[in-house]
């Protein structure tokens, strides 16, 4: 294949599950921080432990958000704390309205949204393995020991501080490390410390709850992988709008890419 070439490189089910598990996404994180909103804090304990509090969001008596974060208080007013009530006003609440779902305060409808959402992306994983697998493509999203030495040689290419990037296929030894690390660690770990959460789940499977320090703490996990795998979606769409907008976009909607002149093809 010669650079400029348009190759077919995304088949339909890629493309499918990608946008779909991209959108039950976003309805998780903003269902679990409505649902967050019921208990805004963390600890890091096996139960309530206000001396072990690792973060809390909440308001003065004058109406003044505040957020702490091991300690340290800061003023959050409009943001965090104190604002948007989802119906066209201004409460005491952690996160507001406007980034929740649904939009009012309401912890019951808040978890049927984040339960409908978790079995749809859980649905679309599951089916993107199994493509995936059958067409031989997730085999080439899977980090191998041949691709790690080129994985430092990769980041100096993406800080500009090498040429031209190691030889690779389809996805390049940092992309490998990334999907490796959601797929089969991040992923995982986000799934098992939501069952925790659940009380049935818990009485059933309880060692695995005590894995993780107890539903406290199982609590503290499941956000702070919730905040990984944003900081993921973000470098990939960071990446991707450094990479050639049009054309990544392209690849993801149409199946066709444009190829340049270190890409792999792909299939």
């Amino acid at each position: 294949m010669t650079p400029d070439q348009i190759v077919y490189r995304h088949s339909p089910g890629t493309r499918i599950t990608h946008w779909v598990f991209f959108l039950a996404f976003l309805a998780l994180i903003s269902s679990g921080l409505q649902i967050f909103n019921a208990a805004p804090y963390l600890d890091a304990s096996d139960k309530s432990n206000p001396a072990r509090r690792v973060l809390s969001i909440d308001s003065t008596q004058d109406s003044q958000g505040v957020t702490t974060v091991f300690g340290h208080t800061f003023r959050t007013t409009g943001w965090l704390g104190f604002g948007d009530d989802g119906m066209g006003g201004r409460t005491d609440r952690a996160f507001p309205g406007w980034i929740t779902i649904p939009a009012y305060q309401s912890l019951a409808d808040g978890r049927r949204w984040h339960l409908f959402f978790a079995w749809v992306m859980a649905v679309c994983g599951i089916a993107y393995m199994i493509s995936g697998f059958a067409r031989g493509d997730l085999q080439e999203l899977i980090l191998r020991p041949a691709d790690v030495p080129k994985i430092l040689p990769m980041q100096l290419y993406y800080l500009r501080l090498r040429k031209e990037p190691p030889p690779h296929g389809k996805y390049n030894p940092l992309q490998k490390v990334a999907y490796t690390l959601v797929l089969f660690v991040f992923a995982p770990l986000l799934i098992l410390t939501g069952l925790a959460l659940s009380p049935s789940f818990d009485a059933l499977f309880h060692p695995i709850t005590v894995i993780f320090g107890g539903r406290q703490f199982a609590r503290l996990w499941h956000f702070v992988l919730m905040l990984v795998l944003i900081g993921f979606f973000l470098t990939h769409i960071s990446l991707v709008a450094t990479q050639g907008v049009f054309n990544q976009l392209r690849s993801m909607i149409t199946g066709r890419f444009r190829l340049g002149t270190h890409d792999g093809v792909g299939v």
